[in-house]
């Protein structure tokens, strides 16, 4: 039988073929640490070094993904000279380019996003005078880092759009509500959809590396499965959103429908507005019904 043509190449393509680049100040951003850890790090041999570009350092997402191995590590209790002998072990035994393509599957950076510093006055271009009262809470939620008198976000697209938000007449204190009630239900489905991608692949033994002979399927396996997981989450938040939107519509025209022939819902119109109608609806303000009687 003929073979099947190869499939095009689409956005679905595996991200690792746009690596990023990060001078050693983004990079600590970037994997949440700092410049003098990252300094630390390679001193000991837990960090590869960068390229070199004239006097400048570059790293890339494999250095990324080391350091937030190293971060998960130090969390959990463990020594940098434990973390030394391990990724030295680990290193020993195997293929070390097949060890930092896996490391760099499973640990790298999922937006490519670089981070961008704002000034006190850009800020408050963008969010308003209210803006140095919802410095701590942008903070908080990671969306800024203060970096002396300036405040540095790593995902400036996210800043963006809570900037529009808050231009169209959401207070920048609800919205922050509402990322931070928000964000535990994102974190639950990340958590559900990782938990599924391990059960499928991960058939090796908890205290072992998977083979050399195998990193190199896996490691493809994961960068095709990485950017499907982000097609789920967006679709499904967009299903719910027109679900949520419509059902909220619904209920209103019934409400004006009702107000406009200026009586009470029947108890069968009564039901049915109280089966579609979300939660949000029943917290926005509504003009008050008209009874029914009528002056005589």
């Amino acid at each position: 039988m003929p073979k099947s043509p190869t499939p095009p190449e689409t956005e679905l393509a595996p991200e690792r073929a746009t690596d990023s680049e990060y001078t050693v100040d983004e990079l600590a951003r970037v994997a949440n640490t700092t410049v003098r850890n990252v300094r630390a790090y390679q001193d000991r041999d837990l960090l590869m070094p960068p390229d070199k570009r004239g006097r400048v350092g570059i790293y890339n997402d494999s250095h990324v993904a080391r350091l937030k191995l190293i971060n998960h590590l130090l969390a959990r209790g463990y020594t940098l000279s434990n973390i030394q002998d391990l990724i030295k072990a680990i290193d020993d035994g195997g293929d070390l380019r097949s060890i930092l393509g896996l490391e760099n599957a499973i640990g790298g950076p999922w937006s490519h996003a670089r981070p961008k510093t704002y000034s006190l006055p850009e800020l408050i271009k963008l969010f308003g005078p209210q803006a140095p009262s919802s410095l701590t809470r942008l903070a908080e939620l990671g969306l800024l880092e203060r970096k002396g008198l300036s405040f540095v976000a790593r995902n400036p697209a996210m800043l963006d759009a809570a900037a529009a938000t808050v231009r169209e007449g959401i207070p920048a204190r609800e919205l922050l509500d509402v990322l931070e009630e928000a964000r535990p239900h994102f974190d639950a489905i990340a958590r559900v959809l990782v938990e599924m991608v391990v059960r499928h692949l991960d058939r090796y033994d908890a205290g072992a590396l998977p083979p050399a002979t195998d990193m190199p399927a896996l490691v493809d396996a994961i960068w095709r499965l990485r950017p499907l997981s982000t097609v789920f989450v967006e679709n499904e938040i967009l299903r719910a959103l027109e679900e949520q939107s419509s059902d909220y519509l619904g209920g209103r025209v019934a409400t004006i429908l009702d107000q406009k022939l200026g009586r009470r819902a029947t108890p069968e119109l009564e039901a049915q507005t109280a089966e579609t109608a979300p939660a949000a609806a029943e917290k926005a303000p509504r003009a008050p019904k008209k009874t029914a009687s009528k002056k005589r």
